[in-house]
């Protein structure tokens, strides 16, 4: 097994990263914090507030960066099990409603302009200002 700290989502090194982590490091490969509840040795989904450590405050989004003093970085943390299983429950939805075709002919908009178009499609908002 090694020591190697990697990233909790893509399980890129950071050792390229300074250490201890601060809170606005990012993993160079998919751009994700890393001083994350996600990347701590004391993270367990099971405890209470997720965290192993007993007088940590609690976190409610445990994958963006905070300020938690117990934070320290677990090397193993990446579970391509897990990134597998994810990436076969989006095939298994796309499969069953199928991809949208719509988003190819809007690939000059933004997340933003994408979202409002989806949300107009189903709700039936035909606005035009």
């Amino acid at each position: 097994m090694s020591d190697t700290v990697v990233c909790w989502k893509c399980g890129e090194s950071l050792s390229s990263l300074l250490t201890p982590f601060n809170r606005h490091d990012e993993c160079p490969a998919c751009k994700l914090d890393v001083h994350v509840c996600r990347m701590c040795k004391f993270y367990d989904a099971r405890s209470n507030n997720s965290c192993r450590e007993p007088v940590a405050e609690d976190v409610s989004n445990k994958e963006r960066s905070n300020f938690c003093d117990y934070f320290k970085a677990q090397p193993a943390v990446y579970d391509k099990e897990r990134d597998s299983a994810a990436q076969k429950a989006r095939a298994e939805l796309e499969m069953l409603f199928g991809s949208d075709q719509k988003d190819n002919d809007s690939s000059g908009l933004s997340d933003t302009d994408k979202a409002k178009i989806k949300l107009d499609q189903l709700f039936g908002t035909d606005d035009k200002d």
